[in-house]
């Protein structure tokens, strides 16, 4: 049983747990701790053509719950938006982060932390989804109106 796992049941991240995570390569190591601040999918077209799939899974976290271990000076960032710094190892070319500073979040993707409990409780930007998904989840239409968006859902 790792750290990470040792004191909570199956499938639930308490307050003050860390959970590691890694680029590809394992050049940048890094930790979150306690719990995101919420985690879904995205289907925007810049995740999709930045993740190289239908939707992005992403868990979305508080900006000192962040620490990067290992391999700072091996973080690259594009912003194609000021909304989004994507960041990546420029060793690998893995994909780790993306900070959000209107949101005052870090978008650390799903895919990279592999202990964390990932419990997605939204869609975002579905209507520019290529990929339907029907699991009972609010489909927004952009973001949440907290978040900046509409507020608007759509039917799944």
């Amino acid at each position: 049983m790792t750290a990470a796992t040792e004191s909570r049941p199956t499938g639930q991240a308490t307050q003050n747990q860390t959970f590691h995570g890694s680029c590809f390569c394992g050049s940048v190591q890094f930790t979150v701790s306690g719990q995101p601040a919420g985690m879904g999918y995205c289907h925007c077209e810049s995740c999709r053509k930045w993740s190289a799939a239908p939707v992005n899974a992403f868990t979305l976290w508080k900006p000192e719950t962040v620490k990067i271990l290992q391999g700072a000076d091996k973080i690259g960032t594009y912003n194609k938006t000021p909304n989004s710094y994507r960041k990546w190892c420029k060793d690998c070319g893995g994909h780790v982060f993306t900070d959000h500073p209107g949101m005052g979040l870090i978008d650390v993707y799903a895919g990279v932390i592999p202990e964390l409990p990932f419990k997605p409780g939204v869609h975002v930007h579905y209507q520019e989804t290529k990929l339907r998904m029907r699991d009972g989840l609010p489909k927004m239409r952009d973001l949440p109106a907290e978040m900046g968006g509409s507020g608007t859902t759509l039917a799944e």
